[in-house]
């Protein structure tokens, strides 16, 4: 079985820390490195539930995208969730790691699957990281040419459901050939040259002002129609390539997946 510390060896050459963004907050947030690892859980988020799936299967290691203590804590009492997820893990030697924009950028990490499994040729990021295949987001080109609509129903059956479904700004019939994409809250790179020259962008988070002035500028000077998806449905497709990886590397190491449902919205109502 492997330690901790040695399980971070290999998070860190599949998903090298240097490719974090300024702001992240990726690796270890609980645990021992000394502690041995024989059974670990796959998840988007740390929360209550994943963290009580972790801890209920008897999991020594509970690996998350998204980190828990991101911004900054003054405090992990008990009586706030972000205390009484840590003091769960603690009590139950179960570590935390997580491994966030670090897994975005590399191939194969999350922009990188999601463009996969639409098929997209040539794929090759929105903005180039340390060399030309690593980057934030992607941008490629359909194996044959589709509509918008067509594209739309495509995403809904590749990702798993939720309630907000897949949204669409754009006219059904729409011609698309070029796809620009970001797994995740994509809104910072509306006016990426990638983006303005792709004819759909797909994200998620997608606010009304960013959107709104995306497509009226989009209406004087050309640009992409927009597909807002789920955050978490986008990049819970990364999660078996990335079991499938850490499988490879350690043998030994037996990886789940979690099934759960993170994304935050229960149901919606159509007007």
């Amino acid at each position: 079985m492997p330690t901790i510390a040695e399980f971070l060896s290999v998070v860190e050459r599949l998903w090298p820390v240097s490719g974090a963004e300024q702001w992240d907050a990726p690796g270890l947030v609980t645990g021992d490195p000394r502690a041995s690892v024989s059974r670990m859980l796959l998840s988007v988020d740390a929360v209550s539930d994943t963290v009580q799936e972790a801890v209920d299967g008897g999991y020594d290691l509970l690996l998350a995208h998204h980190p828990l203590l991101l911004r900054g804590v003054t405090s992990v009492a008990e009586d706030r969730y972000k205390g009484a997820l840590v003091a769960k893990l603690i009590r139950a030697g179960c570590a935390l790691v997580t491994a966030h924009t670090n897994a975005d950028v590399v191939p194969d990490g999350v922009s990188d699957v999601f463009a996969s499994r639409l098929g997209l040729m040539d794929a090759r990021p929105l903005v180039e990281g340390t060399d030309e295949a690593s980057g934030l987001g992607r941008v490629g080109t359909l194996p044959e040419p589709s509509t918008l609509g067509h594209l739309a129903r495509s995403i809904a059956e590749i990702l798993p459901p939720t309630a907000t479904g897949v949204r669409v700004a754009g006219e059904y019939a729409r011609p698309v050939t070029t796809v620009a994409l970001c797994g995740g809250a994509g809104d910072a790179f509306l006016a990426e040259p990638a983006v303005r020259g792709a004819d759909v962008y797909i994200t998620s988070d997608l606010r009304h002002h960013p959107a709104s002035e995306a497509i009226e500028q989009a209406r004087v000077a050309g640009g992409p129609a927009l597909i807002d998806v789920s955050h978490w449905a986008a990049e819970w497709l990364w999660l078996d390539v990335a079991a499938a990886q850490l499988r490879e590397a350690l043998p030994g190491l037996d990886v789940v997946v979690s099934e759960l449902r993170t994304d935050p919205w229960d149901f919606a109502v159509v007007q």
